[in-house]
């Protein structure tokens, strides 16, 4: 593992480094700018609940050539089962039925063809369906072809013609399954979604900052307040593993390569029980399911290159993965400045073998390295650096076609390193159980217990004062320890009738630190309302509880004393959506928030940051989200993302506005093809002005105004322009150009002393060049 979290003992008083942490990661953006529907066995993280009625079927985008194969005699009929992931992909092709060489020449084809995915409530949603292909002997002369017949409810491709009314079909009808189960409260963006999203750069869980609820710390940076839960307590997980931190530093990629995406689901409050230990929210990203034919991407760009590959084994029982991505941004800052040293890259791998049709083991491994530094005339002074690493070993079976289980063990190793600080490192290792039953056609149990184990420590400085009362405040707080987090739950989706869907759930939770524990039982509900065949109406309810927690998830770094008790929050919403003409679906959710005992370092600061102290602090948030959507995905697709909240802290007598607290943010898209592979792209990001602090600077603190003056707002506009080829029967390549901040503006924000600053323009140009097969 990289080691350059231990070389650098030059030493200065804590308390003057400890403050500079979100500076430093400012200063870093800155010097830059100048469920799953599945093979056997299904995935267990994202069971399936009953079907409800509305289902739109997947519509078949590219043109379904298929040879008439060599060596073949008369005519032919092949039936397969095609799964279509969420994204539209084809992830699985079994044939149902027909003889060869007719079945492999569909099946070889069909894994080439690009859906509009199935949607449920206008949601995209994993399928099945059946596809029939009819081969008709070629006649002399004539050329070789097959046209294979849509299923029902989809549009013609493009460059087919509808069949004629009244023309009589052989075809059957194509019963559509869909698979997976999309959670009441919750909102998804799917992978080819998220690519089409100017800003994103094609990473799905850049999606994040422009759902409803998320308000950002500042623009471009990984760390948002969800419904006025602080960074803190905004949970990131990647098929049910918990990752720290969700970008590369200086506003670049995601960690994981985005071809390993399927989609990105944000919980803001009322989350599944599966999911324990935050009393904030839940950003969940899930990997497409193994595809044992062979496929690849890439993508070369100004500041990374980024390649993945996957292919079969074993005659497709078997499948491999590896991708990653590698940054030469270093080498292009030593063109403008040779002192500075900016540096990210990250990897996967993952394989998978099924033992039998019912039972599938898999190894799953990823991680991610980042570096922020000057190089000195003797040395690299690092100014911030972090690594994580996963290892999680799979066990799949499947008791029936809707009875899953799955255990899994999870190794990990994190550090990171702030200036001239020692570093905190986290040796952790895991794991969990997820069974998910079906008692009956309108009742399914899932339940499951997790375990996890984190040895956290820190390698001292040579030249620090043990008896400095920041040095012994800041070990206090981050001591040498074992951390435990035993939990259990359950919950039961309950169709009560056609239109009612009750999902009451419960998790236990034991965490220990030292020689201190506490225990939290946490009662979750979500209920669905089917008014009419294009309008729900969705309630959530629960409550949450989680241990102290740092300014911001950072690798390595956790508060590690459970004397001042757990932090919890009681969540409620209750919203409205509704199906509109042309694939429109809108909602409006109304959200009110309780926090008690809560860690908010940035949110109840008085403008001076004093990151080593445990203050607990009362808190509350409520408001309002609109999120109207089109998917991005069509020829004209768009969406418009609001969020009106009021955010409030309490310290003491003290009643007042979060210091994050933003009472409008606003997201607004819109992509167009325009034909010939030319495709188009515009976002406008805009949220008001946080209220402006007042520091002390070592003086008696000013009392807080309930009504304070604010920043100024900010707005960014970004671009997106691509030009699409397919060169070959089997692959694509695309010319990307992209621009976060077209408009150069500068945004304002508080320094770790309480004054406020004007940083950029953060502006990211991108030029790249991605193909796939």
């Amino acid at each position: 593992m990289p080691s350059f979290l231990e070389n650098d003992t030059q030493s200065h008083r804590v308390n003057q480094r400890w403050p500079r942490v979100l500076q430093v990661l400012a200063l870093a953006c800155a010097s830059l700018a100048s469920a799953t529907a599945s093979a056997q066995p299904p995935n267990p993280e994202t069971p399936a609940s009953p079907a409800p009625t509305n289902i739109t079927p997947p519509v078949l985008l590219t043109k379904p050539m298929v040879s008439y194969p060599k060596g073949a005699h008369g005519d032919g009929r092949v039936v397969l089962a095609i799964t279509v992931n969420a994204d539209g992909t084809v992830r699985t092709v079994r044939v149902m039925g027909g003889e060869e060489p007719f079945a492999s020449a569909a099946a070889g084809a069909a894994r080439t063809w690009q859906f509009d995915a199935a949607s449920r409530d206008g949601q995209p949603v994993a399928a099945v369906i059946r596809f029939e292909v009819k081969f008709k002997a070629p006649a002399a002369e004539a050329q070789d072809g097959v046209t294979p017949q849509p299923a029902i409810g989809a549009q013609p491709a493009a460059g087919q013609h509808a069949p004629k009314q009244g023309e009589p079909s052989a075809n059957p009808p194509i019963t559509v399954y869909v698979r997976g189960t999309r959670a009441p409260a919750v909102t998804s963006m799917t992978r080819a979604e998220v690519r089409q999203l100017p800003g994103a750069f094609g990473d799905p869980f850049r999606a994040v900052e422009a759902m409803p609820g998320v308000t950002p710390v500042a623009s471009g940076l990984p760390y948002f307040y969800v419904r006025g839960a602080p960074p803190g307590n905004v949970g990131y997980f990647l098929d049910g593993i918990r990752v720290p931190y969700l970008y590369h530093i200086g506003l670049g990629p995601s960690v994981v390569h985005p071809g390993l995406m399927e989609r990105v689901d944000l919980y803001p409050g009322g989350y599944p029980a599966r999911f324990g230990g935050l009393a904030g929210a839940i950003v969940s990203g899930e990997t497409a399911e193994p595809r044992p034919e062979l496929h690849g991407e890439g993508n070369l760009r100004l500041f990374d290159v980024g390649a993945l590959a996957e292919t079969g084994f074993a005659n497709g029982r078997g499948t491999a993965l590896v991708g990653g991505r590698y940054s030469y941004m270093a080498a292009m800052l030593s063109l403008v400045d040779p002192s500075i040293v900016l540096d990210y890259r990250d990897y996967q791998a993952r394989a998978s073998y099924d033992i039998t049709p019912k039972d599938r083991v898999s190894i799953f491994s990823f991680g991610a390295y980042d570096l922020y530094g000057e190089r000195l005339a003797d040395r690299l002074k690092i100014l911030f650096g972090s690594e994580f690493y996963r290892l999680d070993v799979r066990y799949d079976h499947a008791f029936s076609r809707a009875s899953t289980l799955r255990w899994a063990v999870t190794l990990g190793y994190d550090q990171t390193r702030v200036g001239e600080q020692r570093n905190g490192r986290d040796r952790s290792i895991g794991t969990r159980l997820l069974i998910h039953h079906p008692l009956d056609d309108n009742m399914t149990v899932r339940a499951g217990a997790d375990l996890a184990v984190d040895a956290f420590g820190a390698s001292s400085l040579a030249y620090d004062d043990p008896q400095d009362p920041e040095t012994r405040k800041l070990n206090a707080l981050f001591p040498k320890r074992t951390d435990t987090a035993l939990g259990a739950w359950a919950d039961l989706v309950w169709n009560l009738s056609p239109a009612v869907e009750v999902t009451p759930g419960v998790r236990a939770m034991l965490f220990t630190s030292g020689a201190s524990s506490a225990l939290a039982i946490d009662p979750r509900i979500v209920a669905r309302f089917k008014i009419t065949d294009k309008v729900r109406i969705i309630h959530a309810y629960g409550i949450a509880h989680q241990p102290p927690s740092f300014v911001a998830p950072i690798p390595g770094l956790a508060p590690g004393t459970l004397k001042n008790g757990l932090q919890s929050a009681f969540q409620t919403s209750a919203g409205v959506e509704t199906d509109l003409p042309q694939e429109v679906t809108a909602s409006a959710t109304l959200f009110h928030n309780a926090f008690f005992n809560m860690t908010d370092t940035l949110g109840s600061t008085t403008g001076e940051y004093d990151l080593a102290s445990d203050r607990r602090s009362q808190g509350s948030a409520a408001g309002l989200e609109l999120l109207v959507r089109r998917r991005l995905t069509k020829k004209l697709g768009g969406f418009l993302s609001y969020t009106l909240a009021r955010s409030v802290r309490t310290l003491g007598r003290e009643t007042f506005p979060s210091a994050y607290d933003r009472t409008h943010v606003l997201n607004a898209a819109v992509a167009y093809d325009f034909g010939r592979g030319w495709r188009a792209g515009t976002r406008l990001v805009f949220y008001s002005g946080n209220p402006v602090a007042s520091p002390s600077h070592g003086l008696i603190v000013p009392p807080r105004s309930g009504n304070p003056k604010r920043n100024p707002a900010f707005y960014r506009l970004d671009l997106r322009l691509e030009k699409r080829w397919i060169p070959w029967k089997r692959g694509w390549l695309s010319l990307v150009f992209e621009l976060m901040n077209a408009t150069l503006s500068r945004e304002s924000i508080m320094s770790p002393e309480g004054d406020v600053s004007t940083i950029g323009p953060v502006t990211i140009p991108s030029v790249g060049l991605e193909g796939g097969y």
